[in-house]
């Protein structure tokens, strides 16, 4: 059993809000983070959303987490299934305005993000399978702009981590 986390972005949509009135955010690609360890980025930027609609990124990448090579992230695992609330203890998801070709002086800017605890997966017991997690205007965190649809596979690497806790 090779230990790993598998994250895939499948679809993302959005509701009615700044984003959708905005005509300069037009292509949009999400960004996946771990604490310091892993940052991720779709490959494709898709153009906006009509609100109601879906884009589909489809895009998976695995983060190995075996003992040989992963001691630091294995290390982090162990920090968020052994210590209180830590703000890190999540995957968070960044959705990330793209300019377009004749506006390369336009800065990416990030426009939303979501997150998925793995400390939740540990304690439910249950991976995230193809789920709508909330995305959250970046300049107002109690907006919701969109829903982001994603599989975070985690708990075989938790159960792991957990195991090598008991026998620390």
């Amino acid at each position: 059993e090779v230990e790993k986390i598998r994250i895939k972005i499948t679809s993302l949509s959005l509701t009615e809000s700044r984003i959708t009135a905005d005509e300069t955010i037009q292509q949009l690609f999400v960004e996946c983070r771990l604490n310091s360890f892993l940052a991720e980025e779709t490959p494709l930027s898709l153009p906006k959303p009509r609100s109601g609609q879906r884009i589909h990124y489809n895009y998976s990448t695995v983060i190995n987490m075996d003992k040989e090579d992963n001691r630091a992230e294995r290390e982090y695992l162990k920090s968020i299934l052994l210590k209180a609330d830590l703000p890190a203890d999540s995957l968070k998801f960044t959705v990330v305005s793209d300019p377009p070709e004749d506006e390369q002086d336009l800065e990416c800017e990030d426009i939303g993000f979501a997150y998925v605890s793995l400390k939740d997966i540990f304690q439910k017991q249950r991976d995230i399978i193809e789920q709508d997690i909330d995305v959250f205007d970046s300049q107002d965190a109690s907006t919701v702009i969109g829903k982001l649809t994603v599989t975070v596979e985690a708990l075989n690497a938790l159960r792991s981590v957990h195991e090598e806790c008991k026998n620390d």
